[in-house]
Parts: C-alpha cells; structure tokens; sequence
C-alpha cells in the first residue's frame, strides 16, 4: 500500500468495517484486520508518456498522458475513461472496495464530473467488448456535489477539486448491491458521503475511472481530470492478471529462405504501447538453447510506430525454438522495470502439407472476433495471413484524427491495437503475413498512384494518400516490418514506404503483393454515375473505362512479379497474396436490393493491367489468395478463354461491415457450364467489365438483423478461409469457415455452400479438373 497514507489507510479501515466483517464468518465483531489492497497503477513511478500501462486501455489512447506521476486527461470531451483490465464484476455477490485521488487539472465550460464507472459490460461479456461498452453506473464528483448512481448530494470542498480522495465500497443485498461512496482529503478527513442500493446487473463488468460523465461533451467543452494513487480490494472482484496488455502488447514474426549465404532468415518485430523516451526502453530477443538463453541484441524503440525489429540470419530452421522477448525501462526511482512476452519460433514444415489461415477485414462491431480466434487457434496453422483492414476508421469510436501527423498516428495506434488484443495468441507462436489495405490509412478505398499526395475530392475515389506520409510510413511499419526482406525498398512518391517482397517456407514461395500502392485513380476515367468509381447503369460500356496507361499493379511489382514466377529456388508450389480478387464478382453492394455493374475498387480494373498480371502468374501457376471484398468467393480467371488462368479464393471478412452479394442471376447475366454441385450463381460468367471469370463457390451472406455481435457477424456472411498446400501431392485443399462454428467438432454447414474444394496445381493455368 505503498501510494495511501498510513492515516487514510486506517481512515479505510473504518469505513471498511462492514465490508470486511461480511467476508468473515463468525468473525469477532470487534476484531478487524486490514483489507488487502491492490494498488493498480504505479503511475508515480512512470516518467510522463502516452502509454498508462498493462492493467488498463485508455478511451481513447491519445486523450490521456501520465503527468507528473498522475493519469491526466488531456480534452474535456465526455466518458472519456480508463478501463481496469484485470478486475471484473461478474456476479456482484461478494464486496467490493476502490478508492482514488482526483483532481480538477483545468475547468471547463460545463464540469461533467469525474471518478469511478461501473457495469460496462457487452452482449458477449468479454472484458475487450466490455471496455468499448456504456456507462452504467457513476460514482464520483459533479459540480461540487457527490454522485452515485443518478442520485446527487452537496458536500464541501468538491468545487474545483484538488487531491479529493473517492472511496467507493459496495456489498450484496439479497437481489440488489449496496454502494456507499464518500471523498475525503488527502489526509483522511471525511468531506461527505451517501449510500445507494442498485439491482446487482448495473454494476456487473468493467470497472473504470472516468473524465467527464457526461458523454455528450465535446473536447473543448468539459473539465479535465487527473487521477493517481487508484487500489482496489474485495472478494467481489474476479482477478485475472493474464489479461495485462503490455507494455509488449503482441509480436509478430516471419521464418523465410534467403536463398543467400544469410540462409533461413527469422525477422521478429515487437509492439509496444507509446511508451515514450524518459525511462529509455529497450527490448531484447533471446532464444532458448543448450546452454541457457541466448541473445540476438538489444534495441530502442521507433518512437512512431513503436515498434522494434529484430533480424536474425542463418536460423537453423530444422528445430522448434522458446523465444523470449525482455521490455526494460528504469523508473523515476531508478530501478529497471521488465516485462516479457514468451512463445515458439516453430520449425520450417517442410515434407508435410503447409497449413494457412487466411482472414481479412475487422470491423469492429464484432470486436473481439473471439469465435475466429478461438477456432484459429484450435486449427493451429503453421502460417496465419491477414490481407489486410485490420481496422476501420470507425474503430473503437472517439472519432478520427487525419492530421497533423503525431496525433494522427496516436489514433491509428490505438485502433490498430484492437488488432492485436484480439489475435495476439494467434499471432505468439506462428508465423504471419500481414499487409495493410484502404482503411488501415484511413481510405474508404485507395488508388495509391505511386504514393502520389491526394488532392481535392474523397477518400473513396480520389487518387493519392490522403494522410501524411509519415503516419501511412507507420501503418506499413507495424504491418510488414517483420516481413521477409523487402524486394526493393526504394520508397515511393513523398518517401513513402513499400512492402512487396517474397517469402518460402514450407516449401511454398509466397508473393507478397501491394494492389493498391500504385493503382491508378478511377477519376482518370468517367463512369457516368457521378462517383468515380461505381457503375450504376446497367447499360454502360465498361469497355470506355479501358484507357492506355491504367495500371493495377505499377512497372516495379509487374517486373518482380515476372522474376518471382521464373524462380523456383527453394519450393515447389507458388501462392500469390494480395489484397483483393481481379474479378469483379459482387453485383450488389451496402443494400439488398444495391445493384451495382462495376466497383473500380476491385481488382478487375483496369483490365488491361488485369489481364496483363494474370498471364504473368499464369506461367508459376499459383493460387491467389486473397480478402477485401467482405464476400467469401472461390474463382477461376480467364483472360483469352473462360478459365484459362489462375483460380482466387476470397476469404470471408472476420467480421463483414459493408456488405457485398453475387447476385448474377436475378440481374440476367448470362452463364455457362455451372459446376456439377449445380448452386446458383455459378458457372462462367463475363462480370461488370466484361473480364472472364468462372465462380464455383460464392458465401453470399444474410441481411445482418441480430443484437448479438457474434449472430450478427455470423448472418453478414463472415468468418475466415483455411488452405492445405500439398506440395508432393500439387493440391491446395480449400476451406471458408462461418463465423459461429466450432473447429473441432465440424458439420457439412459449418463452411459456406460449395466448400471444401481441392485445387491442382495445374488448374492454375488452365489444365482444368474441376467442372
């Protein structure tokens, strides 16, 4: 009890007396012993920095710094909060006890209050869904008078509080929680109090401080508030210090032959919260061997993405190795602070089938996708890929922040680190591709024109970034920077980042692709609908929107695309990763009923350009996998006959937002040879710009209606993809999971109609079996 005053802590004591009695059965009445505090923040001991620390996630990140030993929030904007990550009330029968220091750090035009919230909780009850979730219930200060669940009651010296310590103690009652609140001094004297009785369902969840009660602030409106010194105790709360985040919140890593002297080549990067400078953070690697742990260097932080990457050549691929990576900073008191985040550099699985999970897109209304990460992580993949929108800009709420660059980066950060509190686990023990797409840079879709800046016009159809180039430097950063080495990092225009590279292993040769980095702008062409970059008449002449110079993929990655197809050093079969499908194989779009001819948005414009990239595949003959699109898929390109080329699988989003349907045959588009399984909505088909394509599977999903995040994501048609590469064999076998199954007890249903499918090799140019 290192941060409350011996006088305050016997000052509880008393207030306790209840409390404590209540856990102690037959207890002398006149006997107590002291409540066993947990002091949560340590706070005093932080040098000042972003990051609050791993008991907690701060809504939003980028409002709250520690200052001088305190949590201060930075806006007066409303329900801004610090969720406690490591206690819950879950059935709110035993005690509870918090108590924290609060002070009014500025005024502002309308004091919301602050102090403790209680009852976040969410219709999945998961302390990550819980953390994004309503008040409930507030316990604190509000214009000078104490607060507790609605009710309110004048007390002296709460104006302009300064060091008001708030103590809140809550009992069961039958039915119902007893909640007594008081606030004190500094030095323990009682200052007012009142006590309230709520149904025991209020206050179940997160518990929370909180900056402003009400929500509806805005930044510069309310008062801002500090808080320090927060301990918790009681038998009503459930503990589980597993669920820390950070200060390593996840780490990421690759395993690839260099087909170079470097030989196997492990890139690992580790991912901090901003933990800023003052305290010199490090983070060291070490691996276990016969003689102990080994290390492979110690390193600083980039202070942007705060992230490090740690490269280490000549891996001896053959064997399973412990990893461990070591956070250290020093204290205010000078003394080191560390922390750890262990896992397995798996073995290269060569002579077996490679096994791939295949996800994409995360909005987060299905946050934290528990279902897919849980069968992820029952299906044990020896590779995981995510093609991308590992965000939304809508994640987590709080609004966006597009510039200037800092606090635009602070705001992605905090979104992207949804990503990994939800696929942490996935992601400790094995091997990742993961690029970045539209909404991961703040694009409703993005025509990256070489890194050009954008100019005037949205982010759905003008051409160019619209963020700084230093903040889509970052998203690049924490997504790929533990790739396989870059095949030409050269940046781009404005010096931004590039990420297209290869990767073996398991016998495989992956293409990293970047569809979207050097994609010309649809303002380039006129669709006639009055957005850019949608066809809306079904009559149109998609044929006009061919023009010369178009590009999908750009001259660098055509030119490693081509050198990557004549290279089989190392592996036997070839998988292509990018983005999103070159067909366009969705006819409606957001609505039921929201026909849409041609999305420029999909892979299949320009067509030139598209046909141009899948002739050169053709010859590898590699299956693409790929996302974006929200609809699961299985196809087969044609570029001078129906199903001459390359077949695509598109994974169903992790959890579907915007959703897309292939509805050919209520709009009359023309098929041929539908597949034996005899569904509808396959067979060969010209989609809306007349590229061939053959669609042998399609997950068209439900109109979304649940209240249930996870029914409604299940409705929405999401879920993830899984493929066995086979190279003795030359097979992909193909499967697209639903989003609410089960992984290790699987019905026919549990995939969507037309899966599970194998693939041969040589049906990747043409030579097809499959009919």
């Amino acid at each position: 009890m290192s941060h409350i005053s011996r006088r305050l802590a016997l000052k509880f004591i008393g207030l306790g007396s209840t409390l404590v009695g209540s856990n102690v059965a037959h207890a002398d009445k006149h006997k107590q012993s002291e409540p066993k505090w947990n002091s949560l923040d340590g706070w005093s001991n932080l040098h000042n920095r972003v990051f609050l620390g791993e008991q907690f996630w701060a809504n939003p990140m980028e409002d709250w710094r520690i200052v001088d030993g305190a949590a201060e929030c930075q806006t007066g904007g409303g329900n801004r909060n610090i969720q406690l990550l490591t206690h819950q009330i879950e059935e709110a029968d035993g005690p509870i006890e918090m108590s924290v220091q609060v002070s009014q750090a500025a005024a502002g035009n309308k004091d919301g209050g602050a102090g403790f919230g209680l009852g976040f909780n969410s219709d999945v009850e998961d302390y990550r869904a819980n953390a994004f979730s309503r008040l409930s219930l507030a316990a604190g200060i509000v214009e000078g008078q104490l607060l507790l669940a609605g009710k309110r009651k004048k007390a002296e010296g709460l104006d302009s509080p300064q060091n008001i310590v708030l103590h809140l103690t809550g009992q069961s009652k039958q039915d119902n929680y007893e909640l007594t609140l008081r606030a004190l001094t500094a030095d323990g004297d009682e200052l007012g109090s009142m006590t309230h009785t709520v149904p025991k369902k209020r206050i179940r969840g997160n518990v929370a401080l909180v900056s402003n009660f009400d929500a509806s602030l805005k930044k510069n409106q309310g008062a801002r508030y500090r808080f320090q010194n927060w301990a918790v105790s009681g038998d009503g709360f459930v503990v589980r210090d597993e669920r820390k985040f950070g200060p390593i919140l996840w780490s990421m890593y690759t395993l690839s032959d260099n087909r170079s002297d470097d030989g196997f080549v492990l890139k690992m990067t580790a991912l901090t919260g901003p933990v800023g400078t003052e305290g010199k953070p490090t983070v060291e690697f070490l691996t276990a061997g016969q003689n102990g742990w080994k290390s492979h260097g110690k390193q600083s932080l980039d202070t942007d993405s705060w992230t490090t990457t740690f490269r280490v050549p000549n891996w001896n691929e053959k064997e399973a190795t412990e990893f461990k990576l070591v956070y250290r900073e020093q204290g205010k008191d000078g003394k080191t602070i560390e922390a750890t985040r262990e896992g397995i550099i798996r073995s290269n699985p060569t002579g077996r089938p490679l096994r791939m999970a295949a996800l994409t897109c995360q909005n987060d209304y299905g946050f934290p996708y528990a279902p897919v990460a849980d069968n992820v992580l029952k299906l044990d993949p020896d590779l995981t890929y995510f093609s991308g929108d590992q965000i939304y800009e809508s994640h987590g709420g709080y609004g966006l922040i597009r510039e200037p660059a800092e606090p635009a980066i602070l705001n992605y950060l905090r979104k992207f680190y949804q990503f990994g509190w939800a696929f942490g686990e996935v992601m400790r023990s094995c091997p990742v591709v993961c690029i970045p797409d539209d909404h991961d840079v703040f694009h409703g879709n993005l025509w990256g024109e070489g890194g050009a800046p954008m100019g005037e016009g949205t982010t759905s159809s003008s051409g160019g970034y619209r963020e700084p180039a230093r903040m889509v430097n970052v998203v690049h950063t924490t997504c790929t920077s533990h790739h396989p080495d870059f095949y030409d990092p050269t940046p781009c225009k404005q010096d931004i980042s590039t990420y297209y590279g290869d990767m073996v292993y398991g016998d495989v040769g992956f293409i990293i692709l970047a569809d979207r980095q050097w994609k010309s702008a649809p303002t380039r062409v006129d669709t006639g609908s009055g957005r850019a970059d949608h066809v809306l008449d079904p009559n149109f002449d998609t044929s006009k929107l061919d023009k010369p110079g178009l590009e999908l993929l750009g001259e660098r990655q055509e030119k490693f695309l081509q050198e990557w197809c004549d290279d089989w050093r190392g592996h036997k079969l070839k998988v292509v990763l990018s983005q999103t499908v070159f067909s366009g194989v969705a006819t409606h779009h957001g609505g039921y009923d929201g026909y849409l001819k041609a999305d420029l948005d999909s892979g299949a414009w320009p067509q030139t350009a598209r046909d141009r990239t899948i002739k050169m595949m053709n010859c590898c003959k590699p299956l693409h996998i790929n996302g974006d699109q929200h609809l699961t898929t299985l196809s087969q390109y044609g570029v001078d006959e129906q199903r001459d080329s390359c077949w695509s699988f598109c994974t169903p989003a992790i959890s579907a937002g915007y959703p897309r349907w292939w509805r050919p045959d209520e709009v009359g588009m023309e098929h041929a040879h539908r597949p034996k399984h005899g569904n509808p909505n396959t067979g060969e088909y010209l989609d809306g710009f007349g590229n061939k394509v053959y669609v042998y599977a399609v997950g068209n999903p439900e109109v979304g209606t649940a209240r249930n995040r996870y029914d409604k994501a299940h409705q929405k048609g999401s879920g993830f993809g899984f493929v066995t590469i086979d190279t003795e064999k030359k097979t992909y076998f193909i499967e697209s999971f639903r989003f609410l199954v089960d992984a290790t007890k699987l019905k026919p249903e549990d995939q969507f109609p037309g899966w599970p499918v194998t693939i041969h090799q040589q049906e990747n140019a043409g030579d097809n079996l499959i009919g």
